[in-house]
């Protein structure tokens, strides 16, 4: 990469010391100041939470494409598996619709009438 510093990007850089003086500033806040002064920590978290979501979801440039071509994965039985999958669904609805009219043309006996 041509632009790192100690092997990361300019962004993640730029991320640190926002944080880094985020935490600075909150840390003299909370010493230095007193009263309803101290709540000014809040603020300046906020404001390094949204620098940091604006410079994840928002990045200056394309992520790099690696310099070797990916090993592309090619299903060769594609048509072979669908035409498999079509004949056993053929062969199941069949077995599925012969099998139907000896279910609703079982007979039902009549049950003997029972006299005391």
């Amino acid at each position: 990469m041509v632009n790192t510093v100690l092997g990361v990007g300019p962004g993640i850089v730029v991320i640190a010391v926002v944080w880094i003086a985020a935490l600075v500033f909150g840390v003299m806040l909370l010493m230095r100041a007193s009263g309803p002064a101290k709540l000014g920590v809040i603020p300046v978290l906020l404001l390094a939470l949204i620098i940091t979501l604006v410079l994840v979801f928002f990045p200056r440039s394309p992520e790099t494409t690696p310099t070797f071509k990916e090993v592309e994965i090619v299903d060769t039985l594609f048509i072979g598996r669908y035409v498999l999958l079509a004949v056993v669904s053929v062969a199941f609805l069949v077995a599925l619709f012969m099998l139907l009219p000896f279910h609703f043309l079982e007979p039902v006996y009549a049950k003997s009438l029972k006299t005391h």
